[in-house]
């Protein structure tokens, strides 16, 4: 993502950093005077101490706390997103035939105005009761993140969701459904920082033995071994917030320093 404040001539990379350096390039040579800076990846803040002892996150915890360290899956696709029935399906099925914990937060419609409701497949929540969770609630996605019990996140490719994955080393398992989605997860597995979930070239759909496979893959084969170690590599990158906010202090820096002057009237 590029936000342009022409008054000032001042261009702001946020997005994947594999392209900062190409991008930026890129913009130095349509103007010399313009100055450009990167603001890093803006990496999550804490929540406030009472929500972090709210009901609704105790209870969350409660079940997260008797998992082991890094076997559940976490699952959310944001706060716009969400599958069609025919998606729904494939996707609780996959992760029945998984086998692996999980912690799902699911959105069945987009506000009030959504009539298009969505639902589990029958029996769903009754055969998986003691392997994993469905919220169809708000929960609260950095403080499930950052518990120890997960270990990958099936995610959308949102950035917000993505940065803070990694800042917590989650490894990723991408399902995309619009916008800068497909960019984001497409720079994500040309790095191998995450794993895009195989569908149909022609119609975009998947199945429930892709989702399956791909959550095992990631989630405990030696062959996804990668994903799982380049999510503890790139942390750093995602969650140093010292390096972040020196991005940041540096445009308001400028910004401060060449601050229109007010003619006199």
């Amino acid at each position: 993502m590029w936000a342009c404040v022409c008054n000032h001539a001042i261009l702001l990379q946020f997005g994947p950093p594999s392209r900062s350096s190409q991008n930026g390039s890129k913009f130095s040579k349509l103007s010399t005077r313009n100055p450009f800076f990167p603001v890093g990846q803006l990496p999550p803040v804490e929540y406030e101490l009472e929500e972090k002892h709210s009901d609704a996150w105790s209870s969350m915890k409660k079940w997260l706390d008797i998992q082991d360290k890094s076997s559940v899956v976490y699952v959310a696709f944001g706060s716009e997103a969400k599958p069609s029935q025919a998606q729904l399906t494939e996707l609780a099925l996959g992760l029945e035939l998984s086998g692996l914990p999980f912690f799902w937060v699911l959105r069945t419609r987009r506000g009030i105005d959504d009539t298009d409701l969505i639902e589990l497949p029958p029996g769903f929540e009754e055969r998986t009761r003691g392997q994993g969770v469905v919220c169809t609630t708000w929960a609260p996605q950095l403080m499930i993140l950052a518990h120890e019990s997960i270990g990958g996140f099936l995610t959308h490719s949102g950035w917000s969701s993505v940065v803070e994955a990694l800042t917590f080393q989650k490894a990723l398992i991408l399902l995309t459904f619009y916008s800068d989605q497909g960019i984001n997860a497409r720079v994500l597995e040309e790095k191998k920082i995450g794993y895009s979930l195989p569908r149909n070239e022609l119609d975009g759909s998947f199945t429930r033995d892709s989702v399956a496979e791909s959550l095992r893959l990631v989630m405990v084969s030696e062959e996804g071994k990668m994903y799982r170690d380049k999510a503890k590599d790139v942390s750093g990158l995602f969650g140093d917030r010292d390096s972040q906010d020196r991005y940041v202090d540096n445009v308001l820096i400028y910004l401060r320093s060449h601050r229109p002057v007010k003619k006199a009237k």
